[in-house]
């Protein structure tokens, strides 16, 4: 995939309880519906996951997340042959058997933290790995924003992550700063607005900040009224540098990259 043009990622939370859209994709026709739609509106990236990560979070058993992701996995691949699908999983061993299903990304937002398995998983499939910058588990993580630097310190620790990758010949790396993730409202804007700093890592960048609260909550909203606000983001990402998009709201992302193409060109 080329992304010296920005891509959009659509999400597909197949969760009852993922903050924005839980319940919505829990049901197979239904997920299927907006996959198709999501295609149609121009996402790159269908980013399925079974387990939400939101803070405090339920924990969900493995069987259970394997259910809610495989099966929709498998039917996708039937009814559209030619769709890339990231796996949102910390979990190895759902990340291979969503792989050898007919997944083409691993999307794990622990980086590696909440399994030591997962490295050496990504480095046997060969897949893209999206490397995501968060400390503790969703239930500890906003307890954990207490940096020297922030940025400095972010990239520090992805770069740490990284080395053990590339020792273990895992060479198509996505970064994700983890915007939400053991990161304060003022954090957050801090370090999108010095985004291009990563960069410095020298691997492509994935921006995830739809409806999350650093937008609702500073708005004074919910994340049902958050479009807006998440189309303005977008916008700035992509001219700090961002490469993929990660939204629940692909036609407007999909328009937000076309209007960055103009201005680029």
């Amino acid at each position: 995939m080329d992304l010296s043009h920005p891509k959009v990622m659509g999400i597909i939370n197949a969760t009852p309880d993922s903050f924005y859209d839980g319940g919505r994709n829990i049901d197979l026709d239904k997920a299927v519906q907006s996959v198709g739609k999501m295609l149609e509106d121009g996402a790159d990236i269908i980013d399925i996951g079974g387990c939400s990560t939101k803070p405090n979070a339920e924990e969900v058993s493995l069987s259970e997340e394997l259910d809610r992701v495989i099966p929709l996995i498998k039917t996708l691949i039937q009814k559209f042959p030619d769709i890339v699908i990231s796996i949102d999983t910390f979990r190895s061993e759902i990340a291979k058997q969503a792989v050898e299903d007919g997944a083409s990304i691993i999307n794990d937002v622990s980086g590696g933290n909440l399994d030591e398995k997962m490295f050496e998983i990504v480095s046997k499939l060969q897949v893209p790995y999206i490397l995501m910058h968060m400390r503790g588990t969703p239930a500890t993580m906003q307890s954990l924003t207490e940096y020297n630097h922030l940025v400095k310190d972010v990239v520090y620790e992805l770069s740490k992550k990284i080395e053990q990758l590339r020792s273990l010949q895992v060479n198509d790396i996505i970064i994700d700063p983890g915007f939400g993730f053991a990161k304060s409202l003022g954090q957050n804007y801090e370090m999108l607005n010095n985004l291009t700093y990563f960069k410095e890592l020298d691997y492509p960048l994935l921006v995830g900040v739809s409806r999350k609260s650093m937008i609702y909550k500073l708005l004074g909203s919910e994340p049902k009224d958050a479009l807006n606000g998440t189309t303005a983001l977008n916008m700035v990402a992509l001219l700090n540098g961002a490469n993929i998009l990660r939204v629940h709201d692909v036609k407007e992302a999909a328009e937000t990259v076309k209007l960055f193409n103009k201005l680029k060109n």
